[in-house]
């Protein structure tokens, strides 16, 4: 018996000493402020709790080496001093996802009891246990550094008093309860008569599965049933534009990468359905996997895909004539074969779903990035109606774009509906690596040309993207790497094309930048050369050749209105000329998928009370602040009190949306608030809320004017909209990174807190993927899945970030307003390959960097 005390109480444990701290805490005590965001690797400090005094990790800590221990969580420290802790980090907008922030908050208790005045760097390095996806630590560094201030002054932990009108620092929406870790995710909801489910995964990337024997695992003492793809009732095949990736893998059939499901077990407890799993035995007939794209689309490689091309799309832009006749008649060419890596979204909660028997139907508790969607696939693979399928968002621990695809939605639909009990299903972080897509590798072989005047003539690229097993999003991504290839400038000609590849590596989808960041490398590279056979200033090429009003993007859109480049670069400027050694790099990001495809976006606003007003949509809040920027949209127009509204997203509300992806919900759910309080402030006008209560107001907006790529048509609109950036990267006499000046065009800064955290969060994994991150491959096989591994930069890691906040704006956004959760890490590698160059002279091709 191990006997230690646990927020005051005394715990007498009888229990397997092996047992982790972990699993103690959240499964024996339901203490769900412990996070498991890296499946006890010791790598995310999402599960910290104070031992002894001391910031441990509960994943790493066995119950039976506490005996005598003082152990706290959250719980267990005063109100007062928590309250001023999680106030401090609210206010400095430290919170975004908030998955991480509990962890956080738990080693800024124990850094200030023991230095109560840190400085800026020593809060840096004490947080290395602790790994943030988000913030870039920067927010996370200051709420840190105001709570010191506020414990020394013995300020009250008031939340402070900020109107909610747009352009101000309105606080998050549940940001107080995320900090303090009571605003539940989706591995935190618990319901009776609950059940488990774990994944058996395939063994080889290519492979004919002859058997699968689940006796043994059958057997097992707790398993409630083990399904397999013949148990499907509906659709095997789901996909976000091609239907063309199974829920699991049956016998006879072949497996395309080491993410398909073979079986699902489903038991009383998580651990006994993952060791069912890993009895179930599967006989399989090994085939050579399709692994290089570039031999993937000659004739001789065997298909992916039986009776379909490796090659699933190419995208061509031709327009201006002949690049190559251009290119060569110019007075400097550049050119170069450039190469980026496979990158994981690394979102610190992994990928999970609850789902609830709901009458003749399913009710699904999601963290992905699209419910309707979800919604539809769901309800495809259980052969059901669609409003036979409810999903409820619960707010997301990062995507990021990693959860557009389902993983385990349709798994743990398709359990409960034929158990009709409640069934859990939650990625280990392994599993996660191995399952949802990534960051396409891109390999891109480019040509710039420019006059004697240091102005751009032609520019021609040849682009090849592994897009893995499935496609996913993967023909969208190479369009965007086309339709981004001329980055922020004006090429009177461009010949482009861009190739979509089957593999049987992971497949590669969306992720935040979602191709323009690869291309931009490329390009941005080929800038800086060019100025530096024409002796041209590289902060005035870019500056004579950016896009204006009446200029045209890669495509031929030809651009009307709140283009910001110029402006971004005039921000930077001060900071150009100081610099010795020094990289700069421009960027342009879409808004809205665009591409022929209508944006669109609903709301539905219910005045419940004169205390309460309940707001739902459609999109998936994920720590990018949807939520808090349509709250104080509603404010600005109407005068409801933000902290009034409570925001859900539920299909019951039966407003089809899209995926939240592509920068786009501020813009349009905006402008669907903007419809709905039309009608709201006239009411309010001759009655009170109260005497509004029952009543139910619906906004709605769209944009259906975007056209095809390659569409004979009069006018090309690629995008609604796009965003600008102007990135600068200093160096120091040493060669190291000493700060990044980042100045990005938001039409209108909505919320400047969030806006300055979106950047910094992205610049942060910018960085990651100019220096540090990748995921490899070998023969369709993870080099490792440790989230450690992926080499994430931690708050000692990171230079200073100066955010810019520029404002040229938008004609088609809320108040001018354009999308900024992935132009932040546009121009990010390029910028740091720029400042290399400028350093040591020597020009790098491929990511991540090497010095």
């Amino acid at each position: 018996m191990i006997q230690f005390r646990l927020n005051g109480e005394n715990i007498r444990y009888e229990g397997n000493p092996e047992t982790r701290l972990l699993h103690f805490l959240r499964l024996e005590k339901k203490i769900t402020s412990i996070k498991d965001g890296c499946s006890c690797q010791g790598a995310c400090g999402a599960c910290m709790v104070e031992i002894n005094g001391e910031a441990k990790l509960s994943c790493m800590t066995q119950v039976g080496k506490l005996e005598n221990a003082e152990v706290n969580t959250l719980e267990g420290i005063p109100e007062e001093i928590r309250d001023v802790l999680a106030n401090a980090f609210v206010e400095k907008g430290a919170v975004q996802c908030g998955f991480c922030t509990p962890g956080f908050l738990m080693r800024t208790k124990i850094l200030l009891q023991k230095n109560p005045d840190p400085t800026r760097e020593e809060i840096r390095h004490a947080l290395t246990l602790n790994l943030c996806r988000c913030t870039g630590y920067v927010k996370i560094i200051d709420g840190i550094a105001e709570a010191a201030n506020r414990l020394q002054l013995k300020k009250v932990a008031d939340k402070p008093e900020i109107p909610g009108h747009v352009g101000t620092s309105y606080p998050k929406y549940e940001a107080y309860e995320m900090a303090i870790g009571k605003r539940k995710f989706v591995n935190d909801l618990d319901f009776d008569g609950m059940v488990h489910g774990a994944l058996l995964f395939s063994a080889h990337p290519r492979a004919i599965v002859k058997e699968i024997d689940t006796t043994a695992a059958a057997e097992l003492k707790g398993v409630l049933r083990i399904f397999t793809a013949k148990d499907i009732p509906g659709d095997v095949y789901v996909g976000l534009i091609y239907k063309d990736w199974p829920l699991m893998i049956g016998k006879g059939e072949t497996t395309r990468y080491i993410g398909d499901v073979i079986a699902g077990v489903v038991a009383e407890t998580e651990e006994i359905a993952r060791k069912a799993t890993r009895m179930i035995r599967v006989d399989y007939e090994i085939l050579e996997p399709v692994t290089d794209p570039h031999l993937a689309i000659k004739p001789s490689t065997s298909l992916v895909h039986p009776g379909k091309s490796n090659l699933l799309e190419t995208c061509k832009v031709y327009r201006g004539g002949s690049a190559d006749e251009i290119i060569s008649g110019s007075a400097f060419v550049a050119s170069g074969t450039y190469q980026t890596q496979r990158i994981e979204h690394a979102f610190l909660e992994t990928e999970g779903a609850v789902a609830l028997p709901d009458g003749d139907g399913v009710h699904l508790y999601s963290n992905g990035q699209g419910i309707y969607v979800d919604r539809k696939q769901v309800a495809s693979l259980l052969g059901l109606p669609e409003e036979k399928v409810r999903v409820t968002l619960v707010s997301t621990g990062g995507g990021f774009g990693g959860k557009e695809d389902m993983t385990v939605q349709g798994h743990v639909s398709l359990y409960a509906w034929l158990l009709k009990r409640p069934v859990k299903l939650v990625l280990s972080r392994d599993e996660s690596i191995r399952m949802h897509p990534k960051r396409h590798p891109v390999y891109m072989d480019i040509a710039v040309g420019c006059d004697k005047n240091g102005l751009l003539t032609g520019l021609k690229l040849y682009a090849v993207g592994d897009t893995g097993a499935y496609a996913s999003v993967g023909t969208k991504v190479m369009e965007r790497v086309a339709g981004h290839a001329s980055g922020a400038y004006h090429f009177p000609c461009v010949n482009l094309e861009a190739l979509t590849v089957y593999t049987n590596n992971i497949p590669n989808g969306a992720m935040r930048g979602f191709g323009a960041n690869q291309v931009c490398f490329a390009l941005e590279g080929c800038i800086d050369d060019l100025c530096k056979q024409g002796n041209f200033d590289r902060w005035q090429f870019r500056y004579n050749n950016a896009l204006t009003e009446g200029r045209m993007t890669a495509t031929g859109q030809v651009l009307k209105g709140g283009v910001g480049v110029r402006a971004t670069l005039e921000a930077i400027k001060p900071y150009y000329e100081k610099a010795r050694f020094k990289g700069l790099a421009c960027g342009i990001k879409n808004s809205g998928v665009g591409n022929g495809m209508a944006d669109y976006s609903d709301v539905i606003i219910r005045i419940i009370s004169e205390n309460k007003v309940q707001m739902q949509h459609g999109w998936t809040e994920m720590g990018q602040g949807v939520h808090t920027v349509a709250q104080q949209v509603l404010f600005e127009e109407t005068g409801i009190n933000p902290e009034i509204v409570e925001v859900t997203v539920d299909s019951k509300a039966g407003i089809p949306t899209g995926m939240t992806t592509s920068s786009r919900a501020t813009a349009l759910l905006g402008n669907a608030i903007l419809d709905a309080s039309k009608q709201i402030r006239e009411d309010l006008k001759t009655h009170t809320l109260n005497e509004l209560a029952g009543k139910i107001y619906k906004g709605t907006y769209s944009y259906d004017l975007t056209t095809k790529p390659g569409a004979d048509v009069k006018e090309i609109i690629t995008h609604f909209a796009y965003g600008y950036a102007t990135q600068l990267v200093v160096l120091d006499e040493k060669g190291s990174i000493e700060t990044i000046y980042a100045a990005h065009d938001a039409g209108r800064i909505m919320n400047p807190v969030m806006f300055e955290g979106q950047i910094e969060g992205a610049v942060h994994m910018g960085l990651g993927y100019a220096l540090s991150e990748d995921l490899p491959m070998v023969d369709g096989h993870l080099v490792s899945s440790k989230l450690r591994d992926l080499k994430i930069l931690r708050a000692k890691d990171m230079p200073e970030i100066v955010v810019l906040g520029v404002e040229v704006k938008d004609p088609v956004g809320p108040y001018g307003a354009k999308g900024l959760g992935e132009i932040g890490l546009v121009p990010t590698a390029a910028a740091v390959a720029n400042a290399f160059v400028a350093f040591d002279g020597i020009r790098r091709f491929e990511l991540p960097l090497k010095k």
